[in-house]
């Protein structure tokens, strides 16, 4: 008697409405290249081998005459030819061939990944497995990586960057249309769309939200954002005069320059070992220095639905997608070079699932290489969108090119001058209802602006010398990157009651704050159900000053 079938479950991409169909919550597996394009540095290896150990047979072919001064001593090819062993040396690189393309087809048949409703996953490795899981309420943004030999084939790497240390998960490679689809999905799923639709169709339980957030996975709330065909126009033009013209005048240019003298003075001197360790370090320099360049040509900056998209590159091309809610401290700096041209830089900080001592941490902490003061206007309205109009004008007419009159800032007081003999009239902070802001510096001035929203905590120090002018310094804890949060050599009384009122403004800020959540309206925010407590005044005698 045959039994009666059960019914297939459709499979999510039957019902769930997604852009790619690689967003479905099935495994699937990367493009078929992705092998050659990993194993590029083995091959390069190879070539090296072989092109050393033929050296001079390719140097009679492709120059013969500078055949004549070099002596001829033989190679594999002659010995081959001389012992008959043609057939052999064929079978020999048919098998490492045949070899490699097993490998590397078994590398990419047991490299999968899926996209669900809750992560991010990639399953690798053949004898030892490894799965990696990004949480999709963790994302901290995607980028999207074109290096020049995958830009030609059509390819890009996607990294999905995590809240964490080495926490970043990379599909690498994907078809260029197939890796924008999936990015779109990706951030998409990472909104605060589904938590507020959740919200509404339940009502507000938790158990009614867990479950319309389950259904949500499903029944398509994942669609409303930008195309990936979309390229949303950038509100910075960086022409490539102003960024050549930058990097001529940055410090590494002057190092550079002071290498090249040494190298001169070396020459004429006739010091050796003046030349052996001068000339590598300014062909390292120098590589450094053209690598700097060219990665920040084809700049781009554009506001999305999903956040800031920012592009540059001109070899390697990297699109990175920052989400709302992900900008931890921010800092406008003017070298003393840029000043009479008008030129400013922003840097931020962010999880960006690397190091600090990264080599490309500051390169992706840098949303504007170079710009006016239009451009920075421009630009920290698109990455602090919570900061009203009047903490704006603190920060471009007196953060930046202050103090003026009037200024509401801080400042060194008079019995400590000595210790900031230059800068203590930009030397202070001011604390608004959203951000604190750090001023310093006179040749290289610096602004920066920490969001309350995302601040973690403040310190109070002081060293012998402070304490004795009745002095400290203060930091302001973020996420670890190229910004700083410390400044010093300010009038303790005020910095205790900046501990003390920043405590609150903290807890009021985040309160307000739901740019984590970007899907999401203002009508409709993703908040606890309950806001915490404000807690009471902090006495000023309480906040601790290490020695």
């Amino acid at each position: 008697m045959s039994t009666p079938e059960t019914p297939a479950v459709p499979a999510p991409a039957a019902v769930a409405d997604v852009r790619s169909p690689l967003s479905d919550g099935e495994w699937h597996r990367l493009h078929p290249l992705t092998p050659l394009m990993k194993g590029g540095l083995f091959l390069v290896v190879v070539i090296g081998i072989v092109v050393t150990n033929l050296r001079d047979r390719l140097i009679a072919l492709f120059l013969p005459g500078m055949a004549d001064e070099y002596e001829y001593a033989g190679d594999p090819i002659d010995f081959i030819v001389a012992n008959d062993l043609l057939i052999v040396a064929a079978l020999v690189v048919l098998g490492v061939l045949i070899v490699l393309l097993a490998l590397f087809w078994l590398s990419w048949r047991f490299h999968t990944f899926r996209i669900t409703g809750d992560d991010v996953e990639v399953r690798s490795g053949v004898l030892f497995r490894t799965h990696r899981r990004a949480p999709l309420d963790r994302v901290q943004g995607v980028n999207l990586t074109r290096p020049m030999i995958a830009r030609i084939l059509g390819m890009a790497k996607l990294e999905v960057v995590g809240a964490g240390l080495d926490a970043n998960v990379k599909l690498e490679y994907l078809s260029t249309p197939n890796a924008e689809a999936v990015r779109g999905d990706i951030l998409r799923l990472a909104s605060g769309r589904q938590l507020a639709e959740g919200r509404r169709e339940t009502g507000g339980s938790p158990r009614g939200r867990a479950a319309a957030v389950v259904s949500a996975g499903i029944t398509g709330l994942i669609e409303g954002e930008e195309g990936a065909d979309d390229h949303p126009a950038s509100v910075v033009h960086l022409p490539p005069g102003r960024l050549i013209g930058a990097h001529l005048m940055s410090g590494s240019t002057i190092w550079l320059i002071l290498l090249v003298i040494g190298v001169v003075i070396g020459s004429i001197v006739g010091t050796p070992w003046v030349l052996f360790s001068i000339v590598p370090a300014l062909i390292g320099f120098g590589a450094y220095w053209f690598r700097q360049i060219t990665r920040s040509l084809r700049y781009s900056i554009a506001p999305t639905p999903a956040g800031v998209r920012i592009t540059f590159g001109l070899f390697t091309t990297i699109t990175e997608t920052l989400p709302p809610g992900r900008i931890h401290a921010v800092e406008v700096a003017q070298p003393l070079l840029w000043r009479r041209l008008g030129w400013f830089r922003i840097r931020v900080n962010r999880l960006s699932g690397r190091a600090a001592t990264d080599t490309s941490s500051q390169q992706f902490s840098d949303v504007l290489p170079v710009g006016t003061l239009a451009d920075v206007d421009r630009v920290l309205r698109l990455i602090l969108p919570g900061l009203p109009d009047d903490a704006l004008s603190a920060v471009l007419e007196r953060g930046i090119l202050g103090p003026v009159a009037g200024d509401p800032y801080s400042n060194t007081p008079r019995r400590a001058r000595w210790l900031r003999p230059l800068s203590w009239r930009r030397n202070g902070f001011l604390l608004t209802a959203d951000a604190l802001l750090l001023r310093s510096g006179v040749l290289r001035r610096a602004l920066v602006v920490l969001p309350l929203a995302r601040l973690q905590s403040i310190r109070l120090s002081q060293g012998p010398v402070a304490r004795a002018l009745d002095v400290a310094d203060i930091t302001g804890h973020t996420v670890l990157g190229q910004v700083s949060g410390s400044l010093g050599i300010l009038d303790r009384a005020a910095a205790v009651t900046l501990w003390a009122d920043a405590a609150a403004a903290v807890i009021d800020a985040s309160s307000r704050d739901h740019s984590h959540r970007w899907g999401t309206t203002p009508a409709e925010p993703v908040a606890p159900e309950a806001a915490p407590a404000t807690p009471g005044p902090i006495d000023a005698a309480s906040a601790e000053l290490s020695p």
